[in-house]
């Protein structure tokens, strides 16, 4: 059954089947994110309709999509076509019919919660580097840069400093989440994707990272602490909570 694997409320990725072309000649994906709104049978789900730039996407009647549900368990996906669209309690909804069955998805990409973290920072010199085959790090002699983590994935985050990483280089990244009622610090090495000024505001850079060598136990307590906190915020906005 459909509901073994999904539930209502799951965050789900929709992906145009039908690729374009941009300028330049290559082949491009339309994604859109959602989240799965009620399960009516074994082949009929009912998705809110996804929302670009504030404004909703009325994706047309009998297009068919790729669906990647993110779940608790990992990653499950399908085709499914759009049958109706319709307005429930102030939500809009897509009605879909499934048209193959789910498929665990194995993929190097996670859902990313917006979040505001203290955090602390620190470049790895190259003298370093020849130790970063164990992941943990214990250094009281070392300084960090403070600041704030403005999003967070199983395999990466944003951060927010005064400090400008040089792209591809290595730091060490601190931080703490509340995970399965405990407050527990991460010590994990990130390599810098991107790093640049923050428009209109002085000394504030905008980091982005992947993190790299990571024990698989810290990158499952980040998804689980994830996956926690949408369901409080849906429980906030539900005023259930």
């Amino acid at each position: 059954m459909i509901s073994k694997f999904v539930q209502v409320g799951n965050k789900i990725e929709i992906e145009s089947i039908k690729k374009t072309t941009g300028e330049l000649g290559e082949v491009t994906r339309k994604t859109y994110r959602s989240e799965l709104y009620d399960i009516e049978s074994e082949d009929i789900i009912k998705i809110a309709m996804p929302m670009e730039q504030s404004k909703i996407v009325l994706l047309p009647v009998d297009a068919e999509y790729s669906l990647c549900f993110y779940t608790p368990n990992g990653l499950y996906q399908c085709l499914a076509r759009v049958v109706e669209r319709y307005k429930s309690n102030n939500l809009f909804v897509l009605s879909m019919e499934l048209e193959t069955d789910l498929q665990k998805y194995q993929r190097r990409e996670y859902y990313r919660l917006n979040t505001v973290l203290d955090m602390k920072s620190k470049a790895i010199d190259e003298n370093e580097k020849s130790s970063l085959a164990q992941v943990q790090f214990i250094d009281t002699d070392l300084t960090f840069d403070n600041g704030t983590m403005v999003d967070i994935s199983g395999g990466g985050a944003r951060f927010i400093s005064k400090v400008q990483y040089t792209e591809g280089s290595l730091i060490r990244f601190v931080f703490s989440l509340f995970v399965n009622g405990l407050v527990t610090e991460y010590k994990l090495v990130g390599k810098v994707l991107k790093s640049s000024p923050i428009e209109n505001r002085e000394d504030q850079f905008e980091n982005r990272i992947q993190f790299v060598n990571m024990v698989n136990d810290d990158r499952e307590a980040i998804i689980k602490y994830i996956f926690e906190e949408e369901r409080k915020q849906r429980h906030r906005e539900r005023g259930t909570f």
